[in-house]
């Protein structure tokens, strides 16, 4: 005998909403996020919330081994989904199941999983491989630099697809655990804290732990022969200091200079409000470069930042970052003024604080030495384009626009500002749009019009308004004794 069952008209509806999507509903995650000016970084359909890196690395052959496991959510029904990762792949297993894997591109791994994944699904994904960074190009480049004792990972918009697989934009942070093994008598440095350190047959192996969100370019690994110093600031947060063995006349210029990242955390914790992250600290690692970059919890500087002798600025740049541009990340890479205008301008206030110049002599110290015919007015900082995002106008008039809003709506607006937007974009997003809402909804004020001439239009702002947002300008313009250093800083420390 049959029996048919009948099923009320909601029950049933809720009985075909649980029915799983066809085949043909699933599709395969797009192999960029649409970043403006790098519209292959990243990945989508899928969210990654945690990264566990388990790696071996061996300095004299420049061999790096390693076991990735990525924690994620799915976010639409996933039939395949990209990583971006340049090093050759030997298994990927999505929650335990080997997936099938291809490459395509100069960067994308595409992962198939041995069934369709829906969307909101958790999935672990594992992925072994091997290879020498520093033999892998995209783009004609490798971001891995070795030097005589190691190599070291440092670079923006990208680095990670040299040593992890990853969803590689700053759209998508996580946390991260960074284990890796060297030999005897070689350190590892990496973001956050030291959990735990162990030794084995000859190889060391370090345990670093970063607890908070982070992009993948702010992830950094750096293997050599250091000086390590701890400190705690005076909220006990944990601070790492640490210089290569063999950095030979930059040495002291260098070590004089990070040693001073306690104060400099506390002093700017004043400026932006609490430090966000688990510990703080730099390094410096015997590579030949002239740049530095905001790795989280742990700035790099290249030990050519010290050619000159100590260089206290390009900590405060760097340190500054922790806030504007780590804390609170570009949601797309054309928003670079976000991160770098205000680490400048902390330069400024820096300078102010010292008694070095004060940020508005800065200010009237860009202005005049740029005539209206200079092409220097002529980069946005607002929207630079990809050929000029790290063009020394981003830093110098971004800051410069910074010091005209401090004028055009006063200290008490302006620093409040310079907080809230840590604290209620915590551990996010924000664009230049962004920042103008945020701006005129804090100050009460309208400064589209404002925005727009400072940081969009093509050209040098007019006397009027530069008068109006500046201040009377005297002439001529003293350079104050800061700028030389904030210069070298901007124009020469930040070529990535």
């Amino acid at each position: 005998m049959r029996h048919r069952l009948l099923v009320p008209g909601a029950a049933a509806l809720s009985l075909l909403l649980a029915i799983p999507a066809s085949a043909a509903d699933f599709t395969p995650g797009s192999p960029g996020v649409g970043d403006t000016y790098y519209p292959d970084s990243g990945n989508g359909g899928y969210d990654v919330s945690h990264y566990d890196l388990r790696l071996k690395y061996q300095p004299k052959t420049d061999l790096l081994e390693g076991t990735a496991t990525l924690l994620a959510t799915t976010t639409q029904d996933l039939s395949r989904f990209n990583l971006d990762f340049g090093l050759k792949v030997s298994e990927i297993r999505i929650n335990g199941k080997k997936a099938k894997f291809a490459t395509s591109g100069q960067h994308e791994l595409e992962v198939t999983p041995p069934a369709p994944l829906e969307k909101g699904k958790k999935i672990s994904v594992v992925v072994r491989y091997a290879g020498k960074p520093s033999e892998l190009k995209i783009d004609d480049f490798t971001a891995w630099a070795r030097t005589p004792d190691g190599g070291v990972i440092a670079q923006e918009p990208h680095g990670s697809a040299w040593w992890f697989p990853s969803n590689d934009h700053p759209t998508d942070k996580a946390t991260y655990d960074v284990s890796i093994a060297v030999p005897d008598g070689t350190q590892a440095l990496s973001n956050g804290v030291l959990a735990s350190q162990t030794s084995k047959l000859g190889w060391t192996r370090y345990n670093w732990r970063s607890d908070k969100p982070q992009a993948t370019y702010l992830t950094t690994l750096a293997v050599g022969k250091f000086d390590v110093t701890t400190d705690t600031t005076a909220n006990g947060l944990p601070v790492i200091n640490a210089v290569s063995k063999d950095l030979g006349a930059n040495e002291g210029s260098a070590r004089a200079s990070i040693e001073r990242t306690t104060e400099i955390t506390e002093w700017l914790e004043g400026v932006f409000g609490p430090y966000p992250f688990n510990a703080v600290g730099g390094y410096v690692p015997n590579v030949p470069a002239g740049y530095a970059l905001e790795t989280q919890t742990r700035p790099f500087y290249g030990s050519k930042a010290f050619d000159r002798g100590t260089n206290v600025s390009v900590v405060v740049h760097e340190l500054a970052h922790q806030w504007y541009g780590d804390n609170v990340s570009v949601k797309d890479w054309k928003d670079i003024w976000v991160n770098e205008g205000f680490a400048t301008y902390s330069q400024w206030l820096w300078s102010e604080k010292e008694g070095e110049g004060t940020a508005q002599e800065l200010a009237d110290w860009v202005y005049s030495q740029h005539p209206a015919d200079d092409p220097f007015w002529t980069v946005k900082p607002g929207d630079p384009g990809a050929d000029k995002q790290f063009d020394r106008a981003v830093y110098d008039r971004g800051a410069l626009t910074l010091q005209a809003l401090r004028n055009k709506i006063g200290d008490k607006a302006f620093f409040d500002i310079l907080k809230s937007w840590q604290t209620e974009n915590k551990y996010g997003n924000g664009s230049v749009a962004d920042f103008v809402k945020f701006s005129e909804k804090k100050s009460g004020k309208q400064l589209a019009d404002f925005f727009d001439t400072w940081l969009f239009q093509p050209s040098k702002p007019a006397a009027g308004a530069a008068k109006q947002a500046l201040g009377a300008q005297r002439a001529p313009v003293a350079e104050p004794k800061s700028w030389k250093q904030i210069a070298a800083t901007t124009h020469e420390t930040h070529k990535h």
